[in-house]
């Protein structure tokens, strides 16, 4: 499936927390969207691999993703290395992407950066025609360089080169958000406490969506930043 923008996160979850309301304006506009998640989560504190599976359908299906695919890297051990980097190009050259949404190139969770590393140099590697890849029915297949690639920002707090104006969307990404119901505050749980499961976690997810978009005049934003110079060829493309 050809798609216009696909998400790469290191984690289930990642994906939502961080960019849902720009994945949610791309699909309404007819792009097709897709998510390849690089763990399970099998080292969170709650939950389990196959809670978290269903809880990615779920968060998916709120969204309208087109397609996703988990490579099944070990969580918190996965390595920017030959090995994984093969595993990828794949999902690139399956997929097409025009656009990659990748993870915070640093962050408070290891794997973020990681896996931000990982997608780039991923990135570019598919574009090398010499570099022989194949689909499951033993097809090979074609060099594919996205055109684009961004990073999106998570827990630390980074600068972005620039927001997108989600305010429309808000109420959707929150609800993809608290598809992961094992991940997030539960009364009712008996699981043991995490960082992300405190009541006021969430209330820094809005939070943060706030602040992006204070600075552009909005009520909610996603920043991201960029891996080259961006361009523009009317200065009315701005706003």
């Amino acid at each position: 499936m050809k798609l216009d923008i696909l998400v790469m996160a290191a984690h289930p979850d990642d994906a939502e927390m961080s960019c849902a309301g720009t994945m949610a304006i791309a699909i309404e506009k007819g792009r097709k969207v897709g998510i390849v998640d690089f763990t399970r989560g099998e080292l969170g504190t709650r939950g389990t691999p196959e809670i978290r599976k269903a809880e990615a359908t779920a968060a998916s299906k709120i969204l309208g993703i087109s397609v996703r695919e988990n490579l099944e890297f070990r969580d918190g051990f996965f390595k920017n290395d030959e090995e994984h980097q093969m595993k990828l190009i794949r999902s690139i050259r399956s997929y097409q992407p025009d656009i990659v949404l990748a993870n915070a190139i640093e962050d408070r969770h290891p794997d973020h950066g990681k896996g931000a590393a990982l997608a780039v140099d991923a990135c570019f590697l598919s574009g090398l025609r010499m570099i022989r890849t194949f689909e499951d029915d033993g097809t090979e297949q074609s060099a594919w360089r996205p055109k684009h690639l961004y990073h999106y920002i998570q827990d630390r707090y980074i600068k972005p080169d620039f927001v997108v104006d989600i305010s429309k969307y808000w109420d959707l990404k929150e609800a993809s958000i608290r598809a992961y119901k094992s991940q997030f505050y539960d009364p009712n749980s008996n699981e043991p406490e995490s960082y992300l499961t405190s009541p006021e976690f969430l209330d820094f997810l809005k939070a943060r969506s706030q602040e992006m978009g204070h600075p552009i005049g909005a009520k909610f934003g996603e920043g991201f930043t960029k891996t080259r110079m961006l361009g523009v060829k009317d200065l009315f493309d701005l706003v």
